[in-house]
């Protein structure tokens, strides 16, 4: 099946899209475009404004339906399933603006995440109050180690809405934790972040890579950051994808050069 063939170096190739295509009336924000993204990377996708990389996440995430084309996680087709679908099979994202239950404590947060919760059930609210006690106590402990990870546990009691743009950038990746989590797609997780904190995030992000297993796709504009982080990197614009490789190799590459900057070989490409 298409995604379970080793490349890589033998790696499997975790997500694969084919040919994907998202237009918006006569506007095609994803023009045919083509990826692979390899199990345990942490691959990063960049682009100038407009290039089409967050229409390009929402549809793999399943928050958008291709035009055409197609996408598959490790061999199976994924195309058109929905996010809560996707996050069942460890697919998951985040976004340019985080979305907190902001009258929530942090902690209470991250505990609302996991599905299946016997709370959820108001026969449970009668008959099944141990177990529900019990798996709360369990969620408890579990968003306790989250917050310790991520190093702000000092906030598990703060409500979210009142915590600075950083640390709730942190708390969305603490979301991820909360499940079984196989890749992560973070959409400009270092917007409006100050360099101490994004820092934090950049120490969590490689932790989980190398630590727990996860995969991640990291859109950003900061190229600190991705030159940090991200190993490969792939850069679109129009729609399409123009190259990938090292961050060197993608900053030396004419085709990005000429998209960022509209100009020749004399400029570098420091988006």
């Amino acid at each position: 099946m298409v995604g379970e063939q080793p490349g890589f170096g033998g790696k499997i190739r975790m997500i694969v899209v084919e040919d994907v295509h998202k237009h918006f009336g006569g506007f095609h924000a994803v023009d045919g475009a083509s990826l692979e993204i390899a199990e345990g990377s942490v691959t990063g996708l960049i682009g100038p404004n407009g290039a089409g990389k967050t229409t390009l996440f929402n549809v793999i995430a399943g928050v958008l339906p291709p035009t055409s084309g197609r996408v598959f996680m490790a061999g199976e087709d994924i195309t058109g399933l929905a996010p809560h679908q996707l996050f069942h099979k460890g697919l998951l994202r985040t976004f340019q603006i985080a979305h907190e239950f902001a009258s929530m404590s942090c902690r209470e947060n991250l505990m609302m995440v996991p599905g299946g919760q016997s709370g959820e059930a108001l026969w449970n609210t009668w008959v099944g109050r141990k177990r529900i006690a019990d798996e709360e106590r369990a969620l408890r402990a579990k968003a306790d180690e989250v917050l310790e990870f991520l190093t702000i546990e000092h906030l598990a009691d703060e409500k979210a809405g009142q915590v600075s743009g950083g640390q709730k950038k942190l708390l969305e990746l603490g979301r991820t934790m909360m499940v079984e989590a196989r890749i992560v797609f973070l959409d400009e997780v270092g917007a409006g972040v100050n360099r101490t904190l994004l820092n934090t995030i950049g120490d969590a992000i490689l932790r989980l890579n190398t630590e727990r297993g996860y995969t991640f796709v990291v859109i950003e504009h900061d190229m600190d950051f991705i030159g940090r982080l991200c190993d490969p990197v792939i850069c679109m614009a129009e729609g399409k994808v123009l190259a990938k490789g090292t961050l060197d190799e993608i900053k030396a590459n004419e085709a990005v050069i000429e998209a960022y900057l509209g100009t020749g070989r004399k400029h570098k490409v420091t988006p």
